[in-house]
């Protein structure tokens, strides 16, 4: 028995890369990336047959993107990164900022470490 499963398609023996699930009870077809485990009422389509899926009158075909792709940075993440880098370079700046009288404070807020803020309870 071969390790690599099949497309579900007859005749096609090309390798599975997406799952197709049926929910008939909300008519829809549901296509996302191939299953851990074959289960009895799934079916494993390669990657020609799973773009090319249609679904039947009436039915909504849902497709789940694939988590198994590494996502690329966005310009966003790189920036909260790089600030994050530059705050944590800066200790000393950070500990005078949290000493000092011209620093408005949050009356519930007890002590800080960094973003992490200890917050009086409020019965108190």
């Amino acid at each position: 028995m071969s390790p690599v499963r099949r497309c579900s398609r007859t005749a096609c023996g090309r390798p599975a890369v997406a799952t197709l699930t049926y929910v008939y009870a909300d008519s829809t077809a549901v296509l996302g990336p191939l299953a851990t485990y074959a289960e009895p009422h799934c079916y494993d389509l390669c990657a020609e047959h799973s773009e090319r899926l249609t679904a039947p009158r009436g039915w909504e075909v849902v497709r789940l993107l694939d988590g198994s792709a590494p996502a690329r940075p966005s310009g966003d993440d790189l920036e909260a990164l790089a600030n994050a880098v530059r705050e944590a370079a800066r200790p000393q700046e950070r500990a005078a900022e949290a000493g000092g009288a011209g620093r408005t404070a949050d009356p519930m807020e007890v002590a800080r470490r960094g973003h992490l803020r200890v917050l009086r309870s409020p019965d108190n």
